[in-house]
């Protein structure tokens, strides 16, 4: 099995490039719902769909958080050989995709502009911030699908099929975004709906993807079964991950509420400049997910000198990788910013303030992923988000609530320079963590 055996270095950058050009080419497709509406509706557009970020990261996360516990019991099943769990694993993922995503569209569409009101959302944007949300939620069960199927993918050592079904699903993303926008005169609501197409198309693929495999992993629309051991180990593991994510979130949340106070101009320049760190943070959260399936592999398997060298080439790569394109993103910012705002250089200047603060020292949050996949690639799952929720958490929250509101201190720059420091903290915190779970499970056997 390649995650077992042979040069770890070259196979880490075998599986990480794929997750790494899926990711950017998500993002970019994703962005291509920004720049239409920048180019096509104005920056009020961008503002009105930028705000909703935040929120729906904060619901839909929870649940992702579910299909992270999917790929680590996978990827523990195929180390260990065990073909009758990992069978029952992938039959008990698409039934939890689908009550999942039923659960977020409920909450999406009935409470979509009551949460963006509790938010603080501009009156001048919460009308266009509330349709996006409302169409965006009807159609997520398609994302809970891709997530949960491609986490059972990239854990078998597929990460090039996600690469392709997404490439397909985002051009039909690209091309109806513009039909919906220019042709239709839909707005933030076509964005919206060409999202939701796209996302139904990339999920009926990597449903057909499992389908058509021959090993452990192939899927049988007939076996699909909520089978209780292994469901109860996905939450066991996935549980405090999507806890983590959605504690993420609502730091997010109080955050972009603290920005939304200072009007819809930064609003609109902090949404551009946020979209574009999303291509720098797809690219360390990559060797995430690889040090997550990777270690989870060799753990299951008990190849314990192989998850110390997994770690250590992640961290290095990460923090390579980190420093490279986090300077190259603020060093083309105003050309980057100028793609998504054409209509008003405040914006530009305040999405480049934030880049200052955010992207250039980024690497900082790929080591921090990377130290938390490792934690839960060797089967802890509780103390990650108990580090985390307090390292990311507590301290931004913390943070807004005493030092922000300090008048001296009550600016956008004091904002995002929490950010940094949590990553220091919460990293330093993980890796001493991992070395205490780890020697413990060395001893063990």
């Amino acid at each position: 099995m390649p995650m077992l055996e042979g040069n770890l270095f070259s196979g880490i950058v075998n599986f990480t490039v794929p997750i790494i050009l899926t990711s950017l080419l998500q993002l970019l497709f994703n962005a291509a719902d920004l720049v239409v509406v920048g180019q096509f509706c104005g920056s009020m557009s961008v503002a009105a769909v930028g705000a909703t970020g935040a929120l729906t990261n904060l619901m839909v996360n929870f649940f992702i958080g579910l299909s992270i516990g999917t790929g680590v019991a996978v990827a523990h099943g195929i180390g260990s050989r065990e073909d009758r769990e990992v069978h029952c694993i992938v039959h008990t993922a698409l039934p939890l995709s689908l009550v999942s995503g039923l659960v977020l569209t409920v909450l999406g569409v009935a409470f979509s502009r009551t949460f963006l009101h509790w938010m603080g959302t501009p009156d001048t944007v919460l009308a266009l911030s509330a349709v996006y949300m409302e169409i965006y939620f009807g159609g997520v069960t398609f994302t809970m699908i891709y997530n949960f199927s491609a986490a059972i993918l990239r854990a078998a050592g597929d990460t090039k099929s996600p690469l392709l079904f997404l490439f397909i699903a985002g051009v039909v993303n690209v091309v109806l975004n513009v039909f919906f926008v220019l042709v239709c005169q839909m707005n933030v609501a076509g964005v919206a709906l060409a999202t939701t197409i796209s996302q139904a198309i990339s999920a009926v693929l990597v449903t057909m993807a499992l389908m058509r495999r021959n090993d452990a992993c192939k899927l049988d629309l007939k076996k699909l079964h909520f089978y209780k051991p292994q469901l109860r180990k996905m939450i066991r593991i996935g549980l405090p991950a999507g806890i983590q994510s959605s504690l993420f979130s609502i730091s997010n949340v109080l955050i972009q509420s603290s920005i939304n106070s200072f009007g819809d101009v930064l609003m609109s320049g902090n949404a551009a400049a946020s979209n574009i760190e999303g291509f720098v943070y797809v690219c360390l959260n990559a060797f995430h997910q690889t040090a997550v399936n990777f270690i989870g592999q060799n753990a299951g398997a008990r190849q314990h000198k192989r998850v110390y060298r997994i770690l250590w080439i992640c961290l290095a790569c990460v923090t390579v990788v980190g420093i490279v394109t986090g300077s190259l993103a603020y060093v083309l910012g105003p050309k980057l910013l100028s793609i998504y705002i054409t209509d008003s250089p405040e914006a530009i200047a305040y999405g480049l303030t934030r880049m200052a603060f955010i992207c250039l020292p980024y690497f900082l949050c790929g080591l921090m992923d990377v130290s938390t996949g490792a934690l839960r690639g060797i089967g802890a799952s509780l103390t990650p988000m108990l580090i985390s929720v307090l390292g990311v958490c507590g301290f931004r929250v913390l943070w807004i609530y005493t030092i922000f509101q300090m008048p001296a201190y009550h600016t956008p720059q004091c904002l995002y320079i929490s950010y940094a420091v949590s990553w220091i903290l919460t990293f330093l915190c993980q890796m001493a963590a991992f070395i205490v779970f780890f020697r413990r499970e060395e001893r063990k056997y």
